[in-house]
């Protein structure tokens, strides 16, 4: 069978070991006889996984004992409003990088006042906006780290006079990161650290409790936290196998070295690709140099050779390419190289753009 190449934006490629960790508690999870899409998330093998998955996330990225770690339903998009519901009591600052940077700041609306500090929607989001004012009368301002469908990265932690509020969803685990600067974190897990149908949220717990407005239970983060070990992500049932997947993958990055150990896979990976768009004469990069992300490499056809878009996505294919058609806001390739994105498929990526222009120059 030819070898293929995952590069889908999200859900994202996986590591094996967590793949087949997987598929054998689907069969039968912790020598119970029962299948983990058949198990109660109340006997204790399940509290020991989540237990468990907690302490990797605080191991990883060093979270600090003030922050409560969350496992949510929703996805990233429900965070969208949780976030302003607990936080926002007169206005919210937004830096706007990319669409669900856009779609934050519009659910936002919904609780207060929200400024745009700065966008970069004139040219398309190929940039991060730079010297821009936080507000400090605003409640926290947000920001969106990567943005998968542009090609961008914020790849550092600002210092921020106010609390700091991001969205993490396609570059967690991606580096080391300061949580100290950041009130919260949320993100989907499906780019980077597990199957879709988990949410991420680390947040301070003195920023919480502090808003005027009555909470629905759900929405109320302190729900999830519990005063008891046993309700912590689990006021309902949790979404058990992403969780799983989590767990098991998060264990895989802990064995590759932590997030330093990924954070130096992602750049040899991304500077190899980004190297091969820069010298191939068919090929140009659409986000601005310095603001290039190692999650989601964007590219199109040059001028020159737009004709010829077509031919390299099916030749793509014909390599064992999957998954790198560009967003439509983009158009042109995509290729998403998430921590388990290995080496070598990045590797046939750039042999196979090498190939398809010495075949068309």
């Amino acid at each position: 069978m030819k070898q293929m190449h995952n590069f889908n934006a999200g859900p994202c490629v996986l590591p094996r070991e967590a793949v087949e960790s997987a598929i054998e508690a689907i069969r039968n999870f912790d020598n119970t006889g029962i299948g983990l899409l058949e198990i109660s998330h109340r006997t204790p093998g399940w509290e020991r996984i989540m237990a468990e998955t907690e302490q990797l996330w605080r191991e990883l990225l060093n979270i600090p004992e003030e922050y409560e770690v969350l496992f949510l339903g929703g996805g990233a998009s429900t965070q969208f409003f949780h976030v302003p519901a607990n936080l926002l009591n007169k206005k919210a600052a937004y830096l706007q990088t990319g669409v669900w940077a856009k779609k934050a700041a519009k659910e936002a609306k919904f609780y207060g006042d929200v400024e745009i500090v700065a966008s970069s929607e004139d040219k398309n989001y190929t940039y991060i906006p730079k010297n821009f004012t936080i507000p400090t009368d605003a409640d926290y301002f947000h920001i969106t780290t990567n943005n998968t469908i542009y090609g961008t990265e914020i790849r550092y932690d600002m210092d921020c006079p106010i609390n700091l509020v991001a969205d993490m969803s396609s570059d967690i685990m991606s580096r080391p990161v300061d949580v100290k600067k950041y009130a919260l974190i949320y993100g989907g897990a499906q780019k980077n650290v597990g199957p879709a149908g988990v949410t991420f949220v680390i947040v301070r717990k003195d920023v919480l409790g502090k808003v005027e407005r009555p909470l629905q239970t759900m929405v109320d983060y302190r729900t999830h936290i519990g005063t008891e070990a046993k309700n912590k992500s689990m006021f309902n049932t949790p979404p058990v196998f992403a969780i799983f997947v989590m767990h098991e993958t998060l264990k895989w990055v802990k064995k590759m070295g932590g997030v330093e150990a990924m954070n130096k896979r992602n750049v040899e990976k991304a500077t190899l690709l980004y190297n091969e768009i820069d010298r191939n004469s068919m090929f140009v990069g659409t986000a601005e140099k310095e603001d290039r992300s190692i999650m989601n490499v964007c590219f199109v056809m040059a001028d020159k050779y737009k004709d010829k878009e077509a031919d390299f996505m099916a030749y793509a294919k014909e390599c064992g390419m999957v998954g790198i058609k560009g967003h439509r806001s983009v158009g042109g390739f995509r290729a998403s190289i998430y921590n388990a994105c290995p080496l070598e498929s990045v590797q046939a990526l750039v042999k196979c753009m090498q190939d398809f222009e010495a075949a068309n120059k």
